[in-house]
């Protein structure tokens, strides 16, 4: 499995504003195998990103020995398939394929996908929706942009995150299968399920699905976002997370997500990351 961290893990990622070829530099003198770059509204890699832009970031990753592994983005927390307005569906869609171009452009053939959200758990103020109308946008949504994938040879990797939808292995399995696409998949966040589920369970029933997964830990008893932490310092049972990944037979990157940053000498966590990934994979 190739050892890979993601660009909001750095000082100015989450903002957009980290230079990428310094993002690139630091990750492979932590010891990083590959990233995973992150596409946002603005910021060094957005929605405006050109091809020939694209060129330059995959020939500066080359340059320095990295691969790029896959692509994020945080915008379905602005607007997703789920959203009540009409013009922030299309809005959804027209995102979702610039960001399914610009990850074929980097060279990688996986986007982080979020197809719709019950509501949005850092913010209040954001709308709640039912969840059956959520699961009916969604799987439509999700449809449009079938050919679009397929055309760019990228896959729409399903994240389980904290938007109160795909609860359960079995509904992400299904909801998955519904597509009968090899471009729909699943990416696996290992801390995130902890707060309502067990990530060994998830990575058995989900099992060649799996295109990607991001490696956080998570202390249960906090519950709350406060409890990511550092890897190997929560409740993660590392071994069965393993053995899990092994018997499923993947073989892919895994990509760790870490935020937030230190307060101070955040690098430190990057190094402190890459450490915590060579023990992890050697279980």
């Amino acid at each position: 499995m190739k050892k890979s961290i993601n660009y909001w893990s750095f000082p100015g990622g989450l903002e957009g504003k980290k230079e990428i070829g310094e993002f690139l530099s630091e990750a492979k003198d932590a010891g990083f195998e590959g990233v995973e770059l992150c596409i946002g509204e603005v910021g060094r890699l957005s929605l405006k990103t050109t091809e020939r832009q694209c060129a330059d970031i995959r020939a500066a990753a080359e340059k320095r020995g990295i691969e790029i592994c896959s692509t994020a983005s945080g915008i379905y927390w602005g607007y997703n398939f789920g959203c009540s307005k009409v013009a922030d569906r299309t809005r959804t869609e027209q995102a979702v394929k610039k960001m399914l171009q610009i990850a074929q452009w980097l060279g990688t053939d996986a986007l982080l996908f979020i197809p719709g959200a019950v509501d949005v758990f850092f913010n209040p103020a954001a709308e709640v929706i039912a969840y059956d109308v959520v699961m009916q946008r969604a799987k439509e949504g999700t449809q449009r942009l079938l050919r679009a994938a397929e055309a760019c040879k990228v896959g729409l990797c399903v994240e389980n995150v904290w938007n109160k939808f795909l609860l359960s292995p079995l509904e992400m399995r299904d909801f998955i299968d519904s597509f009968g696409s090899e471009y729909v998949g699943a990416y696996f966040d290992v801390g995130n399920v902890m707060a309502y589920g067990y990530p060994e369970q998830w990575i058995r029933i989900l099992g060649k699905r799996i295109k990607r997964v991001h490696l956080k830990d998570f202390k249960t008893g906090v519950g709350t976002a406060s409890g990511f932490c550092d890897l190997l310092e929560g409740d993660v049972n590392w071994p069965e997370v393993m053995r899990a990944l092994k018997a499923v037979g993947y073989a892919g990157p895994v990509t760790a997500e870490m935020i937030p940053l230190y307060r101070h000498s955040p690098l430190a966590r990057v190094r402190n990351t890459s450490r915590a990934m060579d023990e992890i994979l050697a279980l």
